[in-house]
């Protein structure tokens, strides 16, 4: 199976490490507030160069902030338990902070708790619905859960915030490829994540190359059988 969505291209420590900083930058979480719809995708610069919007940004107490890159470091050590230990006692005491929940649902997922996950990680994009980050990572727990439409929307919603974030471009293109089951759209959007990565991707420019076989093998059929 393709399992770019949950590390993509060995990222797993940078794309954590914007968690960490969105946590920082979170406004307050509004009650149940209705999800966005995906729009036009603006034009703003690449994750990597940070997040796609800068919200502004709340005094956090020196504890909390030492409290979550504790629980941050344990993740990246793979310490699920003190990760979980760390992260569930920062969303009770800061409960409107996104960063918190959304690493939380990435320890769930980690260990395959899906329910937790999604609901951790939904939580994160109610409190702010405007970082991609935790919108791909909701992707991903749906698609792990089988629930491919509302994985399609969350990618979605992620591309319309930030166009030039390459993870959920790939991802929504395996979930085309593999589980929706339209090459055309998957391609588009493989090559789409090609060109967002400058050192390239040997491995996601296989699958392409297989895509189009499959392509074509399937076009001559078709042709075939019109004769």
């Amino acid at each position: 199976m393709r399992s770019a969505e949950t590390a993509p291209r060995g990222t797993l420590g940078r794309r954590l490490a914007l968690v960490a900083l969105l946590a920082a930058t979170l406004a307050g979480c509004a009650s149940a507030p209705e999800a966005p719809k995906p729009a036009p995708a603006p034009a703003v610069a690449p994750p990597a160069s940070g997040p796609a919007e800068k919200p502004l940004i709340p005094d956090l107490p020196p504890a909390v902030i030492n409290d979550f890159e504790a629980a941050l470091k344990a993740l990246q050590d793979g310490r699920l338990d003190d990760a979980r230990t760390g992260f569930e006692a920062l969303t009770r005491s800061n409960p409107d902070l996104g960063g918190p929940h959304a690493n939380l649902g990435i320890v769930y997922r980690r260990a395959d708790k899906l329910d937790q996950a999604v609901s951790e990680l939904e939580r994160a994009v109610q409190c702010n619905p405007k970082q991609p980050v935790f919108w791909n990572q909701l992707g991903i727990a749906y698609r792990m859960q089988g629930q491919f439409a509302k994985a399609k929307d969350a990618y979605e919603h992620a591309l319309a915030i930030d166009p030039g974030y390459p993870e959920p471009n790939l991802n929504l293109a395996i979930l085309f490829d593999l589980y929706l089951w339209d090459g055309k759209r998957a391609l588009e959007l493989y090559d789409r994540y090609l060109a967002l990565t400058p050192g390239g991707d040997a491995k996601v420019a296989k699958w392409v190359a297989d895509l189009k076989n499959r392509n074509r093998q399937a076009a001559a059929a078709d042709h075939k059988e019109k004769e």
